[in-house]
């Protein structure tokens, strides 16, 4: 363990000088305050060795592979495992062509909290904490990206009021609609476009990943899953408010957020969703919600957040855990499978890693995945960007503030790309 003066200097250094592997994967908390958190910062750098999978039988390459490694692992499962999970598919389609699984054994590791760095992995790292090292570098200016909607405003309104109708027939209750934004022969600097990104939009589960050509850039304020000795920790957000510069308006739109009568429905139908994911893994008596309706507050968004947490059992192992609850209740609606199935027919790309989740397995038995939401993905040989947003469609929804929500949480992006 080393103390370090310039801790943000030395996080800006060692993203740099990871980004330069071919694998790597970089979370960051930006500081923000989590009773579950580890660690400020993880930083991965190089595959001793890589599990890259399709649904099918993935979660038990998965199970095989980490029991073979049984140290840290980095990587991510894509929302399309749920036709692994029930019987689902997905045909809408698909530009980046990013693996439904990828995990990988990292070389080296770096953990940050506070000013104190744990380097595990060799000399190299050593000499990187030491100082003597890699300086920055500074990047060129990235140029505007000009994004292109898969659905027009109207063509967006006309579908939630089509979805709004299988709510009216009981089909389901709450569904989570998303579109992409993409831009083909899209050419950009993948860590700049990271760093400014973090830096208009600082959230709690950040990740900057790499493996070859593809790039996963997360801004995300969401944990899917934790598990910390044998607690499990989800939390789910539904429920979003604009900011305001006026200090006055703002805390007028948290109470504004903290009463909604439509943010409240959506937050408490996705947290019986968890409660009942959760219970498939759980110590009978043990699931419950630790908070509901909590408020965060983000650079672009206030958002609401409750706390589901069980007991696991001890015939559940951790990858089944996950199983149990992927792709996370956020994301999908309830009931969980007819959601899904609708979305498919109403979505018009696939949402790969988007709706996924990212993360860790530690030696210690631990592990913490993020829900992949407010993300750009790229694929830099097909020159492939893509970003998707969604929000929660209920029977009261309004359709045209649907759409102002998913613009709102698009709102980072854009900035950073200069498109809006």
């Amino acid at each position: 363990m080393t103390k370090v003066a310039d801790i943000a200097s030395f996080k800006q250094k060692a993203l740099q000088w990871a980004a330069g592997f071919d694998t790597c994967c970089y979370m960051d908390s930006h500081q923000f305050s989590d009773a579950y958190g580890k660690f400020d910062t993880l930083i991965a750098v190089g595959a001793k060795a890589h599990l890259k999978a399709s649904a099918g039988d993935s979660f038990a390459q998965l199970e095989a592979f980490k029991a073979a490694n049984p140290g840290w692992l980095m990587g991510f499962f894509g929302y399309d495992l749920k036709n692994e999970i029930e019987a689902l598919n997905s045909n809408n389609p698909d530009h980046l062509n990013f693996p439904d699984l990828f995990f990988f054994v990292p070389e080296i590791i770096i953990l940050i909290k506070g000013d104190e760095v744990t380097v595990e992995g060799g000399d190299v790292a050593e000499l990187f904490v030491s100082g003597t090292r890699f300086e920055l570098v500074h990047t060129k200016h990235q140029q505007s990206i000009n994004f292109k909607p898969r659905f027009s405003k109207n063509e967006y309104i006309e579908s939630v009021e089509q979805i709004k109708q299988h709510i009216a027939r009981g089909d389901i209750y709450v569904t989570n609609f998303c579109q992409e934004f993409y831009s083909q022969e899209a050419v950009i600097d993948p860590l700049a476009v990271y760093d400014k990104l973090k830096a208009v939009s600082p959230t709690p589960f950040s990740t900057f990943f790499k493996w070859g050509d593809n790039y996963v850039m997360c801004a995300s304020p969401e944990r899917f899953l934790a598990k910390r000795g044998n607690k499990l920790i989800s939390q789910p957000i539904k429920g979003t408010a604009r900011r305001d510069e006026d200090a006055l308006v703002d805390q007028s739109l948290i109470e504004e957020l903290r009463n909604h009568p439509k943010e409240l429905q959506e937050n408490v139908m996705i947290v019986d969703l968890v409660r009942n994911d959760l219970t498939r893994s759980a110590k009978e008596g043990t699931v419950k919600a630790e908070e509901l309706y909590g408020i965060q507050s983000f650079a672009q968004v206030h958002q609401m957040v409750s706390t589901v947490i069980c007991e696991k059992r001890d015939d559940v192992s951790d990858i089944q855990a996950i199983k149990n609850t992927f792709p996370m209740g956020s994301m999908t609606g309830a009931p969980k499978v007819s959601a899904m199935q609708l979305m498919e027919r109403y979505e018009r790309s696939k949402r790969g890693v988007y709706s996924g989740a990212i993360g860790y397995f530690s030696p210690d038995g631990n592990f913490d995945f993020n829900v992949v939401i407010r993300t750009l993905l790229y694929n830099a040989a097909g020159q492939y960007l893509s970003f998707h947003v969604g929000s929660a469609i209920t029977y009261h929804a309004d359709a045209e503030k649907e759409y102002d929500e998913c613009m709102l949480k698009a709102k980072a992006i854009f900035e950073v790309l200069g498109n809006r």
